[in-house]
């Protein structure tokens, strides 16, 4: 019973609850996809082996369903990334801010999300990841390097909104908790 009342707290705390979303979570290999997919499946902070292959958590608790993909981030696995877009209510993009030697090939995979029709309407959250590390790279200069410089204002909240489809950037540290519990707010808003 604590584990059930704590897993649907956090989910509360993330905006998730009494909400069904299936959302993909993409980003170039050492973003730390996995590493937020099991800090929030069981608060877990573990090293991880590179993501070879997809896969995917499911929890059903009560009225909440919460579905998340975790399609591995290496060049070759990216290819596969539009399989799984046809059905996809939301996308969390996650960029590594301390590795600015890898914002360029993080732009272009984010500019072919952005540029795939069947995701024109799909709110896409992008976690600056590695805020916690020396070199990672502020707010605004991780925007200009993914092309998401402009804000703009909507019902009191800054968001860009890219051929009518919402996106945003959230600056974290999934090692120390913090910054990605606002990603989630934010997005569940647009999530049915």
């Amino acid at each position: 019973m604590f584990i059930l009342n704590m897993f649907k707290s956090l989910l509360g705390s993330l905006g998730l609850y009494k909400k069904n979303a299936k959302i993909l979570f993409l980003g170039l290999d050492n973003a730390g996809k996995t590493t937020l997919l099991r800090r929030l499946k069981d608060d877990r902070m573990v090293q991880h082996d590179p993501t070879l292959h997809p896969h995917a958590e499911e929890l059903v608790l009560g009225n909440v369903r919460f579905k998340a993909f975790d399609l591995g981030g290496h060049k070759a696995v990216r290819k596969t990334w539009k399989n799984y877009f046809p059905t996809v209510d939301g996308i969390i993009y996650l960029v590594d801010s301390a590795d600015s030697q890898r914002l360029k090939e993080s732009r272009d995979e984010l500019e072919q999300i952005l540029n795939t029709a069947e995701l024109a309407k799909v709110p896409i959250v992008i976690l600056g990841n590695k805020i916690d590390k020396p070199g990672a790279v502020p707010e605004e200069e991780l925007r200009q390097a993914l092309g998401i410089n402009v804000k703009q204002q909507i019902n009191n909240k800054n968001i860009k909104e890219i051929d009518g489809r919402p996106v945003d950037v959230f600056m974290c540290s999934v090692a120390n908790r913090v910054g990605y519990a606002e990603g989630f707010r934010w997005l569940s808003q647009f999530l049915n």
